[in-house]
């Protein structure tokens, strides 16, 4: 009844967690793609103008252009290539979900915030309950994970191995795997999937799963390379299993 119970409670924690990640998703895309909409329209007729009269402007038209081009830019809005490029959004829901993940897991690259005072405002209060839920979330899946040490533990203990050499071999184990697996592999998909090197997809990974976060190597940010649909859902779910697995090696 016990185990029972206790599996019971994991399968509400996970599914509650995955649900408020949706939820936040859904609320900041609803908040913020309308304004950034029209900060693309803005950066496009900016850039137009520009272009009509650049022989003409003065230094201190120069200069205004440059201040507002750098405020687009970091806002998100990159008025480069043609006008179909506009119409895609940083906030579509795949966006929405990696930028909630960020948000809860305290990375915050930073590439991605909310400008409006209702996107502010909600991501204050759903940081302030998401990362102790991200944090509950990650210790029980760092205790499940820690249920297979104790097996394998086991395992090698009926097999003779003493437990000093027990303790090594599962804290390697499960060091080797999760190097492998959070690290090594992503960093191939992202070499394919961003063009990056290896070396530069080693970095994002560690970078990213210890927290970090600098901002300098962010997914599905290359407006010049195409992505599969939810491709940053998925590196949002690799982040916390990822979470989760520093989290066991903390435990073991």
């Amino acid at each position: 009844k016990a185990m029972c119970s206790g599996k019971l409670q994991t399968a509400l924690l996970v599914t509650g967690y995955f649900v408020y990640l949706l939820v936040g998703a859904a609320v900041f895309q609803a908040l913020e793609r309308t304004a950034e909409k029209q900060e693309k329209m803005a950066a496009a007729q900016m850039k137009e103008a520009f272009l009509q009269n650049f022989t003409q402007l003065t230094v201190a038209e120069m200069e205004q252009f440059m201040e507002n081009l750098i405020e687009a830019i970091q806002n998100g809005v990159y008025p480069v290539g043609n006008e179909s490029q506009f119409e895609e959004s940083n906030w579509d829901f795949s966006n929405s979900f990696f930028f909630a993940g960020t948000v809860v897991s305290t990375i915050g690259y930073g590439t991605l915030h909310p400008k409006t005072a209702g996107g502010q405002l909600f991501c204050v209060f759903f940081a302030l309950f998401g990362i102790p839920l991200n944090i509950v979330f990650l210790h029980r899946v760092g205790k499940m994970l820690s249920l297979l040490c104790k097996k394998l533990g086991k395992f090698l203990y009926e097999k003779g191995m003493r437990k000093k050499k027990i303790k090594f071999l599962t804290l390697l184990f499960f060091l080797a795997t999760g190097i492998l697996v959070f690290l090594c592999l992503p960093s191939v998909f992202f070499q394919i999937t961003e063009g990056w090197s290896y070396s530069e997809g080693i970095y994002f990974a560690f970078i990213t799963l210890s927290t970090i976060g600098f901002g300098d190597y962010v997914v599905g940010k290359q407006s010049d390379r195409k992505y599969f649909s939810y491709y940053r859902v998925l590196v949002a779910i690799w982040i916390l299993f990822g979470l989760a697995w520093i989290a066991l090696l903390f435990n073991l």
